[in-house]
């Protein structure tokens, strides 16, 4: 039987969900393991050294963060040319993972923080969008007409905390953040990322994932 490389994910999980993004645009195929995050399996501890998803062991070697994961896959096969990006690009997946993601862990998760300001925290996280919202100004995309890895790498975490208070986020003065969101979440690509599995068990019959034909529908 062909051998995969396997992909330990967590369905809601943004940085999974940026990995599942990557290996679905590459049009690659993995086997899937879905886990719960509360009674994670021995085999994916034994995966991943920060026991975080997600986690993708290859034949030679195990990516455990989602931005590896993704730069991997379109390294391989890139048909929509997201790695074409201006550096700028890299600089907003940091800002993301670093401060803007700090900043919506503490509003999204409080009761954690009870020495921080979630209000403040809120003002934080929403001064990195209202830079993506100028930016998207007059565009579909953050450089441009078409998608770039900045916005797959970016966009499972606005979903995050636009979730967090949807009434609220609605609100803002965000129409083109928005816009973006909701192109995304409305996309044939969303759809294929997030189909609902069973937890993984040892002994399961494997769950293949990604391999999509048509690109040109995708986002």
């Amino acid at each position: 039987m062909l051998q995969y490389p396997t992909l330990w994910s967590f369905r809601r999980c943004p940085y999974a969900m940026r990995a599942r993004l990557g290996i679905l645009s590459a049009g690659l195929k993995v086997e899937l393991r879905e886990i719960i995050l509360r009674a994670k399996p021995e085999a994916f501890l034994e995966t991943s050294p920060s026991a975080t998803v997600p986690a993708l062991r290859l034949s030679d070697q195990v990516l455990d963060e989602s931005l590896d994961i993704m730069v991997w896959a379109l390294r391989q096969n890139d048909p929509l040319a997201l790695l074409d990006m201006p550096d700028d690009g890299w600089d907003l997946i940091q800002a993301n993972d670093g401060p803007y993601k700090a900043a919506l862990d503490h509003t999204k998760y409080a009761t954690r923080y009870p020495d921080l300001d979630h209000v403040a925290e809120r003002a934080v996280a929403s001064a990195y969008l209202v830079a993506l919202e100028e930016r998207l100004q007059g565009q579909m995309w953050l450089f441009g007409e078409q998608p770039k890895l900045a916005d797959l790498a970016i966009l499972p975490f606005v979903r995050q905390f636009a979730n967090i208070d949807r009434a609220w986020f609605d609100v803002q003065d965000w129409s083109s953040l928005r816009a973006w969101l909701d192109r995304f979440t409305d996309s044939v690509m969303f759809a294929q990322i997030m189909p609902k599995f069973p937890p993984w068990s040892q002994g399961d019959a494997p769950v293949l994932f990604g391999d999509v034909a048509d690109h040109s529908q995708s986002v």
